[in-house]
């Protein structure tokens, strides 16, 4: 899908930030037409990935540290009201698909921790996608769901980043994400919403 291919090389640094995106190069480089090429430059747009330009262009959308804070600013307040409303509703079933991602992501982050490969690197970032969006999902909220995500992506660069120059500390979010699971299992809002918050910073900008 194209789409999938610009995300991920917009998330990993091949197509980097502020670059101009010429419709015939890029066809050139994934296939598909100028139409549906268009359309994916739009799609991508609208999820904040690249943005319009006043020539009628296209460009990958500037990776500032005001962005950062942004997107992470963002992020905090989507996931941690999304992850209340799902603990206020909360169930075995929703309980039991936290577990299962949070052993997933374990997993994949003791194999990035070691060779951060593209290969580990993508299973890791998937991971890690689906663990916070199975802290939305008894949220009952699909709109809020759509943001999580749409927000997610926009932070995948920040965190492949900070993978590639090994500025993360996998223990200290192993640690976090642990303490995260506890809370949620014991329903604990107020502590799980902190944790939560201290994760998605670390996530995006790094152990200070």
């Amino acid at each position: 899908m194209l789409a999938s291919a610009l995300r991920r090389d917009i998330s990993f640094g091949v197509l980097r930030p502020d670059e101009k995106l010429k419709i015939e190069a890029l066809r050139q480089r994934y296939g598909g037409s100028n139409h549906s090429m268009r359309e994916t430059l739009r799609m991508l747009d609208s999820e904040g990935l690249v943005e319009a330009t006043a020539q009628r262009g296209f460009r990958v959308t500037s990776a500032t540290e005001d962005d950062l804070k942004d997107v992470m600013r963002v992020r905090i307040e989507i996931e941690k009201t999304g992850l209340a409303w799902a603990m206020e509703q909360r169930n075995v079933h929703w309980e039991g698909r936290i577990m299962a991602a949070h052993h997933a992501l374990k997993k994949a982050e003791e194999v990035v921790a070691i060779e951060a490969d593209d290969l580990s690197a993508l299973e890791w970032d998937e991971a890690s996608r689906a663990f916070y969006a199975s802290l939305l999902e008894a949220s009952n909220s699909s709109r809020l769901i759509d943001l999580q995500q749409k927000f997610f992506d926009q932070s995948r660069r920040y965190r492949l980043a900070l993978l590639r120059e090994g500025k993360l500390n996998f223990a200290a979010r192993a640690q976090r994400q642990k303490k995260l699971l506890e809370c949620i299992l014991a329903g604990d809002i107020e502590t799980a919403l902190l944790t939560l918050e201290a994760e998605i910073e670390a996530e995006i900008k790094g152990e200070q």
